[in-house]
């Protein structure tokens, strides 16, 4: 699934790409996407109107209209794909927007999980069923808030991380990551963190997530930008290595793989206490 790095690269692209431009037409293609409203209804609602700004909250992607705000939540396989006068899109696209620019924005979804909802622009909800913690690279995201939400928690602290009511974003591939960077095993009891623990992985959270924007994100199997690959992939420190020695100099041990919460975690069981 597409974590926030993604989704922020996704939003750049649209936001340099497509901002300004205005939607010709609407075709939702699986009616399956359409949420809260009516797939004719909201292909309608859609056409005329004008992209003024896209952004993001946690993993969701938002497009703001003239009238509407667009929630795009991509989920396991969604992408939002660019695409060209005469292209063809293919049996996993979803949704269709064709811009007065003549190109297409068109929703792939190989999995059909991904959800588009509509609402009023200006709409302050949660875009999410369970409202959102706040963003890891937010000012709201300070070693004390974590700190206060880990306090007392029997649950391994990768589960915290992962619970999008905590910090919004947040996913498998960076979890292990940041929790690896700050030498934290991610089975340990989130009570058990002690305050410098906490600030140390405050930093790196920040630190993993920034370095994977700076490189578009992750990219396997299904994600891509609207143009080019990310590149994080390369920089991975124990996220499917499991077998593989641990990259820390002086370190002999070999990355391991357990299950958290039905998620796959990996961890190097020497550097991470």
């Amino acid at each position: 699934m597409p974590e926030l790095p993604e989704v922020e690269t996704i939003r750049a692209d649209l936001e340099r790409l497509v901002v300004g431009d205005r939607i010709a037409e609407a075709r939702i293609v699986d009616p399956r996407l359409a949420q809260g409203t009516a797939p004719g209804a909201m292909a309608a609602a859609l056409r005329g109107q004008k992209i003024r700004q896209a952004g993001r909250r946690g993993k969701y992607l938002l497009m703001e209209l003239d009238a509407y705000r667009l929630i795009i939540h991509l989920r396991m396989t969604g992408r939002m794909l660019l695409a060209g006068t005469g292209a063809q899109p293919d049996k996993h696209v979803r949704a269709i927007l064709t811009l007065r620019s003549s190109r297409s924005l068109w929703f792939r979804d190989i999995r059909r999980f991904g959800t588009w909802r509509l609402v009023p622009a200006g709409d302050a909800g949660q875009p999410g069923a369970l409202s959102l913690g706040p963003e890891p690279l937010g000012d709201e995201f300070t070693p004390g808030y974590l700190l206060a939400v880990l306090t007392g928690r029997k649950a391994p602290v990768k589960a915290i991380l992962l619970d999008q009511r905590h910090v919004a974003g947040l996913g498998n591939i960076y979890v292990d990551e940041a929790l690896f960077r700050a030498g934290l095993d991610p089975r340990r009891p989130a009570g058990s963190l002690t305050p410098e623990e906490t600030r140390r992985l405050v930093g790196e959270i920040r630190g993993t997530l920034r370095e994977s924007i700076a490189n578009r994100g992750t990219s396997m199997r299904d994600y891509g930008g609207l143009e080019e690959l990310g590149s994080f992939q390369n920089s991975l420190r124990v996220y499917r290595r499991t077998g593989e020695q641990c990259v820390r100099e002086g370190c002999d041990a070999v990355i391991c793989r357990t299950v958290l919460g039905g998620r796959g975690t990996h961890y190097c069981p020497r550097c991470q206490r």
